[in-house]
């Protein structure tokens, strides 16, 4: 399978910052999706999946008034109603995807995410937004007589709960950043122009961090959420019980104890990749 460093997708600028991997929307004038985009999307996603030296990865626009306008609607009179089935079905498993692949996912946002486009950055771990009221958040899909059908529906209230969740998709509410904050849907508020910027720092944090324990948080808390207390007591246990004999417990236990700082990348990939 190829590598990060491989990917080569026409809808997608694609970039490594050390073990970041950033990739950034490109599909003018608005980044509309299609189903060459949902595509090249769940590519993005299973190629990440399956490259250990991406430790995180962002997911930002190559536009300075779009992260992303949606499903392209002129596609959606063109195209067979069965064609559109199976692009929206596509995007729910590739966001699926992406919340169960053990790499942390950060949007950045710093124009317009409506629709679909705030569906794929709902689909991310943690979303960064500059804080600029000149473009909104949200999911207009009822006035084209449809549902948030990128997985919305279900997304969206779990962030904002399932009054405010419904109050948008049925009034077409559109949030600023700022109001999007308060909903729950943005996690940090950044200078405007600086989310990708704000979302790569995080990142790159994130990617010196023991790499299967991050993954293992991140299942714990995405999965666990959907069981019940007990089920999801037993999932953490089991991930918890793999993680003793990893290269990252074994690394983090020995600095505690010898008082030094760890480092994981070296621990995990080998000396070649640390500087990659």
């Amino acid at each position: 399978m190829d590598t990060f460093d491989d990917l080569d997708l026409e809808n997608f600028e694609t970039e490594r910052d050390g073990h970041v991997g950033i990739v950034r929307l490109d599909k003018p004038p608005a980044n509309a999706h299609d189903v060459d985009m949902v595509l090249q999307f769940q590519t993005m996603v299973e190629t990440i999946r399956f490259d250990e030296t991406i430790r995180a990865a962002v997911l930002s626009s190559t536009s300075d008034k779009f992260f992303s306008s949606g499903y392209d609607i002129q596609a959606l009179q063109d195209e067979s109603a069965e064609h559109i089935g199976y692009a929206s079905q596509t995007s729910k498993e590739s966001i699926l995807k992406m919340r169960s692949t053990d790499t942390i996912f950060v949007a950045a946002i710093d124009g317009h995410c409506m629709g679909g486009g705030l569906e794929f950055a709902l689909a991310t771990d943690l979303r960064y937004a500059g804080d600029d009221d000149s473009y909104n958040l949200g999911v207009p899909e009822v006035k084209l007589g449809l549902i948030p059908g990128e997985a919305g529906t279900q997304l969206l209230p779990r962030y904002v709960g399932r009054s405010k969740a419904l109050k948008m998709m049925l009034t077409d509410e559109r949030l600023t950043p700022s109001e999007a904050a308060d909903a729950g849907i943005v996690d940090e508020l950044v200078e405007p122009g600086t989310a990708e910027e704000e979302a790569v720092a995080f990142a790159k944090e994130v990617s010196n961090l023991p790499n299967k324990a991050v993954g293992h948080i991140k299942l714990a808390v995405n999965e666990g959420m959907e069981m019940s207390l007990y089920d999801a007591l037993t999932h953490e246990r089991e991930l918890q019980n793999q993680l003793f004999d990893t290269p990252g417990a074994e690394e983090g236990i020995a600095a505690f104890l010898e008082k030094r700082d760890p480092d994981f990348v070296k621990a995990e990939l080998g000396e070649d990749a640390v500087d990659e």
